[in-house]
């Protein structure tokens, strides 16, 4: 967890939110949470690129982009409402009506977002039964206790707040996320849940909530898997009392830095949670000829089970990364492709340089956190990509999975 002044409360003005056990996980851990906002908020998204795309998402999707706002949002963990057909669309709307006829509030200000385990329709006579105490246990305070009843795999929860001042208002933007296993770009690569009380224009709000996802949940990579319920919602509710944020201006420039801070923040989080990760890795690219070029070199690396696995076994294999450059699909010069490990160059033009390097290359793989710097000396593009390693453990969570 991470916040501004580090509070022992992450709370948004506006909001409220809360979470419960209702039964649908086996662990009997919290699976169950609300986020709802006081009066109707401002909303942007970003969903799954997968082609496969879980019920929940679909209602949420249709939903957002018919009217760009919302004033809850129900989550459950231990079930994806994925690959359930139409009666999983109808199960996640009647979730839906019943969590607005408990708030009172219009059903169609209601989004759904759902994780576990594809293809089990989703328990509603569970869900139904624990929705009036999870509206009653939902507080100002609530956030943290939502962070915990949207983890599945993950180790802890993730919450991110911060704070400032724009336009003589302060403002708070507090994210929460979930996501260790099936983390790749195509969105957004888990669910992620922003609120805010700043007040902002709805195509303002979209177009730097995208362009930050770019930065932050679409430049990290654990395993290349693209799941059916990926989302990320942003929620803006005004109550901060800022002038409306509409258009290119300083207002916006000051919150589309403080966004991208929570963004990266929750990300980074995402990847060292990462299944049976040991290593949180920064693959850097530099000098590519184009960003594309660049993106396509990192993701390449960061993807490359041979290069996690050497991450994992602390062994500066170069050649696996140098393989996975030249494979990637960029344009490059093998003759002009230089590699560091943190302050250690290994290959210069294209050429290893030697024990002595790799030797010392070996210390900096023995750290939890490094960074892999590579030069392709053929233009200006650059990318960042954040990854894990890939352990025996993560094999044994994913074979177990459902058991």
């Amino acid at each position: 967890m991470d916040s501004k002044n580090n509070p022992t409360r992450f709370e948004v003005p506006g909001f409220l939110a809360g979470g419960i056990p209702s039964g649908i996980k086996k662990n009997r851990g919290k699976d169950l949470a609300l986020i709802y906002s006081e009066t109707p908020a401002v909303t942007a998204a970003v969903f799954t690129q997968n082609s496969v795309k879980a019920a929940p998402v679909l209602v949420s999707m249709e939903r957002v982009e018919r009217q760009h706002l919302s004033q809850a949002v129900v989550v459950n963990s231990g079930s994806a409402n994925a690959c359930t057909g139409s009666v999983g669309l109808d199960d996640a709307r009647f979730v839906a009506r019943l969590v607005a006829r408990e708030l009172n509030i219009d059903e169609n200000l209601v989004l759904v977002a759902s994780t576990g385990v594809i293809g089990k329709r989703l328990p509603v006579d569970t869900i139904s039964s624990n929705i009036p105490q999870l509206v009653r246990n939902s507080r100002q305070d609530g956030i943290l206790s939502a962070a915990e009843a949207i983890m599945t795999t993950d180790t802890c929860p993730k919450v991110v707040l911060k704070k400032e001042i724009i336009g003589d208002k302060e403002i708070t933007i507090c994210g929460l996320a979930k996501g260790a296993g099936m983390i790749m770009p195509k969105m957004a690569t888990m669910l992620s849940f922003i609120l805010t009380d700043t007040a902002i224009e709805a195509e303002t709000l979209k177009k730097v909530f995208c362009e930050n996802i770019g930065y932050s949940f679409n430049s990290i990579t654990i395993d290349g898997e693209t799941s059916t319920n990926d989302m990320a919602l942003v929620l803006a509710n005004g109550r901060a009392g800022n002038p409306i944020i509409s258009g290119p201006s300083r207002d916006l420039e000051q919150f589309g830095r403080l966004l991208g801070e929570v963004l990266v923040n929750l990300a980074r989080m995402i990847v060292k949670d990462g299944e049976g990760a040991t290593k949180f890795v920064e693959i850097s690219v530099m000098n590519a000829r184009d960003d594309r070029d660049a993106r396509e070199a990192a993701f390449s690396v960061a993807n490359s089970s041979l290069v996690k696995t050497a991450f994992f076994g602390e062994d500066c294999n170069w050649g696996r990364i140098v393989s996975a450059i030249g494979s990637s699909g960029a344009n490059i010069d093998p003759e002009k492709i230089n590699v560091s490990f943190d302050d250690v160059i290994l290959v210069r033009n294209g050429v290893g340089l030697g024990d002595e390097a790799e030797r010392r290359a070996n210390k900096v793989l023995g750290r939890e956190e490094f960074k892999v710097l590579i030069d392709l000396n053929c233009g200006s593009g650059k990318a960042r990509v954040f990854t894990t390693d890939l352990s025996s453990e993560y094999i044994e969570i994913n074979a177990n999975y459902r058991t």
